[in-house]
């Protein structure tokens, strides 16, 4: 087996049958996509990084519907060089790419979830309503850093739903949660609920809607998630303040109407052998 960080690079091939699957579903799960060498590395670092970087200290009964849901740290890749080879790994940002049907991927930020014992549910959501970006072609990496039973919490899936515009107007709440699961329910979209093994990991597009359920577990359920789009994915006006929010802190310096292309947001993968201009 490669070292650690050359095999972040390594490709990794998905067949016609998973990319069919990821666009008409709006997500896919795939297995054995990070064999446990290198899933102890990710663990170790990024666990690491959120231990230092959290600033969230509050006891779970004080916080708010959101703060129980989990520990957030995002762009871990600016404060640790170990936490940057893992986001910029070559191998996810090919994989994100090709479920989507680009020529290549920038990182739009990072983010470790981290789900205490005893953490409440994430409601009802779709992340693209917080993004000042102009197409759908977006794609998140849910990394769990071990396996992740019903009781931790996994990633649930409304299949398919990313072809609903009902919500889109909605932020994660307890109003998303009500009025989303309802909604969902109604259109007959199938609501995917499955545990993840060792190495597992999953890619969900911006616009479809997901949750996860409670830590009931005894111990942390430790995420890290990186978010790409399209290389070539143009900036467009702020619909809401949280899009607006987004783009001073995730793309700053980025105009309306151009490519995102700013040192926060950097190319991750492109295909060999094309040119490409912004």
């Amino acid at each position: 087996m490669p070292t650690i960080p050359p095999y972040l690079s390594e490709p990794f091939v998905l067949t016609d049958d998973q990319i069919r699957s990821f666009r008409e579903n709006g997500f896919i799960k795939i297995k054995n996509v990070l064999p446990p060498e290198l899933l102890e590395h990710l663990d170790q670092t990024i666990t690491r990084e959120v231990i230092r970087l959290n600033t969230q200290h509050l006891p779970l009964a004080e916080r708010d519907t959101y703060g129980k849901a989990f520990l957030q740290v995002m762009n871990i890749w600016k404060q640790s060089e170990p936490a940057k080879e893992i986001v910029f790994s070559r191998r996810l940002a090919q994989i994100a790419a090709d479920l989507m049907g680009v020529s290549g991927v920038r990182l739009y930020h990072d983010q470790a979830l981290y789900k205490e014992a005893g953490g409440g549910h994430t409601p009802w959501h779709a992340d693209q309503y917080y993004w000042p970006l102009a197409t759908d072609k977006t794609v998140t990496v849910w990394i769990p850093l071990q396996a992740t039973p019903l009781e931790m919490g996994p990633l649930e899936f409304s299949a398919k739903s990313h072809a609903m515009n009902t919500g889109r107007n909605l932020e994660i709440s307890d109003e998303s949660e009500a009025m989303l699961g309802e909604k969902l329910a109604e259109a007959g979209f199938e609501h995917v609920v499955e545990p993840f093994d060792a190495g597992e990991v999953s890619f969900h597009s911006g616009w479809l809607y997901h949750r996860a359920g409670a830590n009931r577990s005894g111990a942390m359920r430790k995420v890290m998630t990186m978010i790409y789009m399209d290389k070539n994915m143009i900036l467009k006006n702020p619909e809401n303040s949280n899009q607006l929010d987004d783009w001073n802190a995730w793309c700053p310096g980025a105009k309306v109407g151009e490519v995102v292309n700013t040192p926060l947001n950097p190319v991750l993968y492109e295909k060999a052998g094309l040119v490409f201009s912004d």
